[in-house]
């Protein structure tokens, strides 16, 4: 069934994007794989490919595209053999969209050329040691010097996608106190330079799935942050962040279609392949009808993801519609990679298998940008309960 949301232009872009990580990431992807990371150089061939601005404004080097169409593409050729394009899914997705939002004509200057060509990579830092990333508990703190012209940044982030390569990071850091209307209020988006002296990145993290997203923590001891650097409105960096939830819910459903999607693939894949019995394991009953049922689940999960993606490039996706997108994707796309993997038998508990990255790399989903219970919140306030 062709889909409606994608036309010649986004094919011809998913051959090229095929093409590119048949031949230059899965060969290269077990050590990097290994490594934690992509390595460096990675992010300037991104850059050569037009892949780190594609949403980045034409003056500044971009291709200037309003839709998310592409970046629906990509996530579901990077799922389809299993690998990751590491860190820059934070520069992209997470960063991008607030310096869009909310940079000035001079901060762009100086930060969007670098960004498209990988020369400056972006990270979000928002989840602190033992708080995650509840507003009243932040303890970050970067009060305004006397004469007004700097920030003084103390404290710890962690979870930071792409910490390790970032040469700049969106902190976001407590200006001011919160108020008790508003404990959001008071928080700001300093974009502060790596080499600055106090900048310190500590341990990088190992986590269960998402092995080459480089995710570390980092730690601030008066970091002098230029005023010129905040991102945004002063203390409002709390409804900044919160502005771009819809966005980065949908961008997370995408994922989770594409993971579901490949799991699909490579369960078919796998069990025409391997013999049970004298016969193939696809021919017995009920191999067919639980890959039967798994493409039903994908074909739902891609209805909702294709209306979300429709309805983001008219402007009218709203919170509760992508937090709805995103815990239905990501609940049923939990299922069918955990079905996918039962069919592949002892294959699919090896960590190095495609699909047991698959496996780990989607359990995540369940949790960022919104846990499923909170999004369970988000849409019951909606419905006026």
């Amino acid at each position: 069934m062709r889909r409606p949301v994608f036309d010649a232009e986004h094919r011809n872009f998913r051959a090229t994007m095929r093409a590119f990580i048949e031949s230059e990431v899965v060969p290269s992807f077990s050590k990097w794989y290994d490594d934690g990371r992509v390595p460096r150089e990675f992010y300037y061939r991104l850059g050569e490919l037009g892949v780190l601005g594609m949403e980045v404004p034409v003056e500044y080097g971009g291709s200037g595209l309003a839709s998310v169409r592409y970046r629906a593409v990509l996530a579901e050729e990077i799922a389809r053999a299993a690998v990751s394009f590491g860190g820059s899914s934070a520069h992209v997705s997470r960063c991008l969209p607030l310096i869009i939002d909310l940079a000035t004509a001079e901060q762009r200057q100086r930060w969007l050329p670098g960004f498209v060509t990988g020369e400056t990579m972006f990270a979000l830092a928002v989840a602190e040691p033992g708080t995650g990333t509840e507003p009243s508990d932040m303890r970050v703190t970067a009060p305004m010097s006397l004469d007004g012209t700097e920030y003084l940044l103390n404290g710890s982030k962690t979870y930071v996608t792409g910490g390790v390569h970032a040469d700049r990071v969106i902190v976001c850091a407590r200006t001011a106190p919160p108020n008790a209307e508003d404990p959001s209020y008071g928080l700001s988006l300093l974009v502060v330079d790596t080499t600055a002296p106090g900048y310190r990145v500590g341990r990088a993290l190992e986590t269960l799935g998402r092995k080459v997203s480089d995710t570390a923590e980092l730690t601030f001891t008066d970091v002098r942050v230029p005023v010129t650097d905040r991102l945004g409105e002063a203390d409002q960096g709390g409804a900044h962040l919160a502005a771009q939830l819809p966005r980065e819910r949908l961008t997370i459903a995408v994922g989770a279609h594409a993971q579901a999607r490949a799991a699909v693939r490579f369960a078919h894949r796998f069990t025409a392949e391997r013999t049970a019995f004298t016969q193939s394991v696809a021919s017995f009953q009920n191999t067919k009808f639980e890959l039967a049922a798994c493409r039903a689940e994908v074909d739902a999960i891609e209805a909702v993801v294709d209306r979300a993606l429709a309805a983001h490039d008219r402007g009218d996706l709203t919170p509760a519609d992508a937090a709805s997108a995103k815990l239905f994707c990501t609940e049923s796309a939990g299922r069918v990679i955990d079905r996918c993997l039962q069919l592949h038998g002892g294959v699919g508990y090896l960590a190095d298998s495609p699909i047991a990255r698959l496996y780990a790399d989607h359990r995540v989903d369940r949790i960022i940008g919104g846990t499923s219970e909170v999004l369970h919140t988000v849409i019951a306030t909606e419905m006026g309960l």
